[in-house]
């Protein structure tokens, strides 16, 4: 939670480490502005404010909607297959997801992950493969699951079906319309 301390020993002793890594995990997150070091407290996590959030938003639908028309321009059947392999198993996790069980979530959220990811490597692009590794903050994302409906999870899959066709039929500047308005919809919950 915002403001909680991250206790190097007590992380270490949980995942059975050393404090060594623990420690350069936490010189990490600190370095993406996930974590803030204080005086007398060691690291603690950092709160994010409304303003921040919507400009994350804002910055990963530019970023992914990028790498969707790129996509469109260098899509081969084999990254194809990769998107909906993600696409199906998206589709089998909503059953299990709207049961609101934290499995089902865990589920939806890696099949969406496949998916953007698959998108992500299609476009070819290693800088902006690393700039949205920085902007995606995956417990963000699953937070967002967790609070959708059945309603908006169908929302989600139809919204992957349309810019996997959009990328299909190389139509960039549409893939790239439909992944805006579809990394949108996750900030509105």
């Amino acid at each position: 939670m915002p403001g909680q301390r991250l206790i190097e020993q007590r992380i270490a002793k949980e995942f059975e480490l050393s404090r060594t890594p623990v420690r350069e995990s936490l010189r990490m997150l600190e370095a993406e502005g996930l974590v803030r070091s204080e005086p007398n407290r060691g690291a603690v996590v950092r709160s994010v404010s409304v303003e921040e959030l919507a400009d994350l938003y804002a910055l990963r639908a530019l970023l992914k909607s990028f790498a969707a028309e790129l996509t469109a321009a260098r899509i081969t059947d084999e990254d194809l297959a990769r998107i909906d392999e993600g696409i199906a198993l998206f589709a089998e996790s909503i059953e299990v997801a709207a049961g609101g069980t934290l499995e089902g979530v865990r589920a939806l959220s890696e099949a969406n992950r496949r998916i953007h990811s698959a998108i992500i490597h299609a476009a070819r692009h290693e800088r902006l493969a690393q700039l949205l590794a920085r902007t995606v903050d995956v417990p963000l994302v699953f937070q967002a699951f967790r609070q959708f409906d059945r309603g908006e999870m169908e929302r989600s899959h139809l919204f992957h079906r349309l810019i996997r066709d959009a990328i299909a039929e190389h139509e960039g500047t549409r893939a790239a319309r439909l992944m805006t308005e579809h990394v949108l919809q996750g900030a509105t919950c």
